[in-house]
Order: C-alpha cells, then structure tokens, then sequence
C-alpha cells in the first residue's frame, strides 16, 4: 500500500461519518414525527379513544330506545306531562325493558324516556 492511500478501515469510517452527517437530520426528524405526530393529531380531534366511541354509539342507542319507549308510554298515557315525577318515571321503566315486553330494565332509557315524557 502506498502511503498516499488511506487504508481500508480509514475509508470506511470516512464513508460511514459521511452518510451519518446526511442521514442524521432525516432521523432526528423521524423520531420526533413519530413522537409528536399521534399528540398533535389526537389533541387535533382527528382520533379518538375506544371508551369515547362506545360512550357516543351506548348513548346514539339510548336515544333511540328513549324514541320509542316514549311513543309506546304515550299511547297508554295521552298526556303524560300532567302526571308526576313518580308516576312518570314509573310509565317509563315499564316501556324502557329489553327486550321489549321483557322484565330487565335499562336505567339509560328509562331516565331519557322519563324526560322526553316530561316535555
């Protein structure tokens, strides 16, 4: 080997520190896009918790029960906002069973048809 040129193991590691100095900005960025990207797109709205979605498809379930829970407690009752809080809740707890006609009451539906009874 002349000495002029560099050895193997000198080329190499002047090869490696070469593409480390160009691959490092590339990197770092990769590592804090994979960091903060799920942060700022969750606080962004763009995802959402299981326990969130269960919540709003239990509650879009409740509502419609609550639809027709009060439809089947105004045919027996005309005007159920003349009755009382008892006597309402009671009319609802009866229609608010799953399923219908059954003998286990859902408290949700009950209590949302007990209010769009009182309207």
């Amino acid at each position: 080997m002349s000495a002029g040129t560099p050895s193997a193991f000198a080329r190499l590691s002047e090869s490696a520190a070469t593409r480390w100095t160009a691959a490092k900005p590339l990197l770092l960025a990769l590592g804090v896009g994979l960091v903060a990207g799920p942060i700022i797109s969750g606080m962004a709205g763009f995802q959402i918790r299981t326990s969130t979605a269960q919540t709003l498809a239990h509650n879009g379930v409740v509502a419609q029960q609550a639809i027709f829970c009060d439809s089947q407690a105004r045919l027996e009752n005309a005007d159920p906002k003349t009755l009382d809080w008892s006597a309402r809740n009671t009319l609802a707890r009866r229609f608010a069973t799953l399923p219908p006609g059954g003998d286990r009451v859902d408290p949700d539906v009950a209590r949302a048809c007990a209010d769009r009874l009182a309207r």
